[in-house]
């Protein structure tokens, strides 16, 4: 298993627009086609301008036909022109981590 920790900065005062457009038109779409999200959070302190999303995959071979599976969606398309006209964004940033022998079961 591996988990895609992925990290966006949002501009200051604008996560409550970023989250307005990512739950209405890429949430749905995340769901259909990656699966396994573990979490979604917005920053409280310390970096209160950044969402993280925690996506959890059988393998990296499995997180790349998923993912490959979503850009041939043309509303997937349709979100990132959007998301990219918004202006919102200033960074983006994504790891891939693996689970500890001792880790939790992730759900």
């Amino acid at each position: 298993m591996i988990i895609d920790l992925r990290i966006y900065t949002v501009k200051p005062g604008r996560v409550g627009d970023y989250l307005e457009l990512y739950q209405h038109q890429a949430w749905p779409l995340q769901q259909k086609y990656l699966g396994r999200c573990i979490g979604w959070f917005a920053g409280l302190d310390g970096q209160p301008n950044q969402v993280v999303q925690l996506w959890a995959y059988d393998s990296q071979a499995d997180r790349e036909a998923r993912r490959a599976e979503m850009t041939k969606d043309p509303d997937w398309l349709a979100y990132l022109r959007r998301m990219g006209d918004s202006g919102l964004l200033l960074h983006t940033e994504n790891r891939f981590l693996t689970p500890t022998e001792f880790c939790p079961p992730l759900h």
